[in-house]
């Protein structure tokens, strides 16, 4: 057996990839067929830079998705006779079953280079939207009002969002995501205050739109509170009875970190976003209705400053996934062996003269995840200005 040619290398691939694109055919033959019903996402299918954009990150979605499937070799498993082996290398005394090739080559403790970078975009994308959906809950639950009421409750807070953006980002994270920052107790202190905002962002959510109807009211807000106390005592305390909410700690420090970092960005630009659309007819209307402040603040105005903050979103996933992989190069990312873009750049850079695809390999992924964001986002961007 011999050792691939870049032509094979790159079939093999793309026929281990075969989950994704069909996935990808069929989100998109779907969304097309039905964009007109699918209101600013739909619209995005008009926009070639969104589609370009949404088919880069969709693609990794599907790849983590499947991460299970695509890799052909255990991400953390060393092969004997495979360190720094070029890409297409023939596995050297391969057992019965195991696929035959590395196809991107082997690092420098030999592992499988092509199921490292695929089951990294599994960890990348385990951690960056859903830190970022809690930020978001988190800077629009203080902005709202901060920018509705203002007087002395936006000068608090806008002093406290200011106070944490003095500190340049990528030291706040060293300091926050260190392991002997664990032993102060500070990431389950802030675990503690910041995992209650999305059970505090839904409760009134629900409470303001049911309001008028006590019955459905009770049992949408009984059921937010159970099900987010249940998920909070899990995931901020590990103390869950059941076992379904837990954090690793070393991955509670970084979504912690990720969170505390992004919230007073997120403050800042949702309390712009109210002081401006605060004066709007609608809101007039609704408060001659005598709607509550919180019902004006989450069903009148948020749904009107949808399009800037969805674009920010995905912006803001792309800085996430650069500091985490920023992290993941300094030895500070999920677990030390963690296949994650920015450990695996990290493993192969020291060898980067000589052997270079070990650190390409998961920089060109990491590039192209951050490079599908910005581009969704400018297509969002483009289609919002439309709506």
């Amino acid at each position: 057996m011999e050792d691939l040619s870049w032509t094979m290398i790159l079939a093999k691939m793309a026929a281990q990839f075969l989950p994704v694109w069909l996935a990808l055919g069929v989100t998109f033959l779907a969304s097309i067929k039905f964009k007109r019903r699918l209101g600013l996402y739909g619209k995005l299918f008009d926009s070639t830079v969104g589609m370009i954009g949404f088919g880069i990150v969709m693609f990794w979605v599907f790849t983590a998705f499947f991460a299970g499937w695509i890799i052909t070799h255990d991400p953390l498993g060393q092969l004997s006779g495979m360190k720094n082996a070029l890409p297409g290398s023939v596995v050297k005394n391969a057992a019965d079953g195991t696929f035959p090739y590395y196809l991107l080559g082997g690092d420098n403790l030999a592992r499988d280079v092509f199921s490292r970078m695929v089951m990294g975009a599994r960890e990348v994308l385990k951690i960056a939207p859903a830190a970022t959906v809690i930020a978001f809950m988190v800077g629009i639950t203080l902005g709202l009002p901060a920018g509705y009421f203002s007087g002395r409750l936006d000068t608090g807070l806008s002093f406290l969002a200011n106070l944490v953006l003095a500190f340049p980002v990528i030291l706040l994270f060293y300091l926050l995501v260190t392991p002997e920052i664990r032993v102060t107790g500070i990431p389950t202190m802030l675990a503690a205050v910041l995992f209650l905002f999305p059970v505090i962002f839904v409760s009134v959510l629900l409470n303001s739109r049911y309001f008028t109807t006590p019955a459905r009211r009770n049992l949408y807000v009984g059921l937010a509170l159970v099900i987010g106390l249940w998920a909070y005592s899990g995931l901020a305390f590990n103390a869950d009875p059941l076992g379904v909410w837990a954090m690793d700690p070393n991955m509670l420090n970084v979504f912690v970190s990720v969170v505390f970092v992004n919230s007073p960005t997120v403050f800042r630009i949702v309390r712009g976003i109210v002081m401006d659309l605060k004066s709007r007819d609608y809101v007039s209307a609704a408060q001659t209705r005598g709607e509550s402040a919180w019902y004006i603040m989450l069903w009148e105005v948020l749904p009107n400053a949808r399009g800037p903050l969805i674009v920010d979103f995905c912006l803001r996933i792309g800085y996430t996934t650069i500091l985490l992989g920023t992290l993941g190069f300094f030895g500070l990312g999920v677990s030390p062996e963690s296949p994650d873009w920015g450990s695996t750049i990290d493993d192969g850079r020291r060898l980067l003269a000589i052997f270079p695809h070990p650190a390409v390999v998961p920089a060109f992924a990491l590039m192209s995840l951050v490079l599908g964001l910005n581009l969704l986002a400018d297509g969002l961007r483009e289609e919002s200005l439309r709506d």
